[in-house]
């Protein structure tokens, strides 16, 4: 008989860190495992999602993948905040760029994620919420950046439900109100974290321009956001 808490997840209890690192692909938290880590162990592979935990200079910290969508991220996130004890999760992905001034590869935070989910309604709530960041995570984050001298832009996010719009205006629309990139999972990890009373961050590095032709490859994605990592590792 299994002595893991939940079906989605392998790991006894006691063998996750306070603090998680989230990429969606399981395959990039591997190599964060594997590259940055001392001495990862595998915690987790339930459906292919690896899980790790080792030490970051000195301090324990797990990668684990969390899908793709809000429905994934929602069922990781919500069992690793309820069933694991994880204090903060820290999304670490790839996004599209909406806005001219956002370019290939630059590091945007989000520190307001707009949806067009209805993944809020179970809270039961008399109006919008809001899903943000933590913003000790956020400042640190900036702070550490500008440390290592990375370029980072810190605004509102799109998390959205639909990869494949059948509507080819949405993304303008969006773009109108300022918002900097879309992604597909923080929303439902900042309501996930409010709800829980924990600590969540999404990073995101730009993978592919909107409203432009360049956009990086499955392997570009999976191994090239150093930067993003390394400030992620730091909190």
């Amino acid at each position: 008989m299994s002595m893991a808490p939940t079906a989605h997840n392998g790991a006894k209890q006691g063998e996750i860190a306070k603090t998680v690192l989230m990429p969606g692909d399981p395959l990039r938290a591997k190599y964060i495992a594997e590259t940055y880590l001392e001495n990862p162990v595998l915690v987790t592979s339930v459906r292919n999602m690896f899980g790790y935990t080792g030490t970051y200079k000195g301090r324990e910290i797990s990668v684990m993948g969390g899908g793709m969508g809000m429905p994934s991220v929602g069922i990781y996130t919500y069992e690793l905040f309820h069933f694991y004890g994880v204090e903060q999760i820290i999304r670490i992905g790839s996004a599209g760029a909406l806005q001219d001034g956002v370019k290939l590869m630059d590091v945007v935070i989000g520190m307001g994620a707009c949806t067009d989910s209805n993944y809020a309604y179970q809270y039961g709530l008399p109006g919008t919420f809001a899903p943000i960041a933590d913003y000790g995570l956020l400042a640190k984050a900036v702070d550490t950046a500008k440390a290592q001298g990375t370029h980072v832009v810190v605004g509102n996010i799109l998390s959205s439900d639909i990869f494949y719009n059948a509507d080819t205006t949405v993304n303008d629309k969006w773009r109108s109100m300022g918002v900097l990139a879309v992604e597909m999972e923080a929303a439902a990890l900042y309501m996930n974290a409010a709800a829980a009373g924990k600590k969540a961050l999404c990073m995101l590095t730009i993978s592919d321009l909107i409203y432009g032709e360049e956009k990086l490859s499955a392997e570009e994605r999976q191994l090239g956001f150093g930067k993003m990592m390394e400030i992620a590792l730091e909190l």
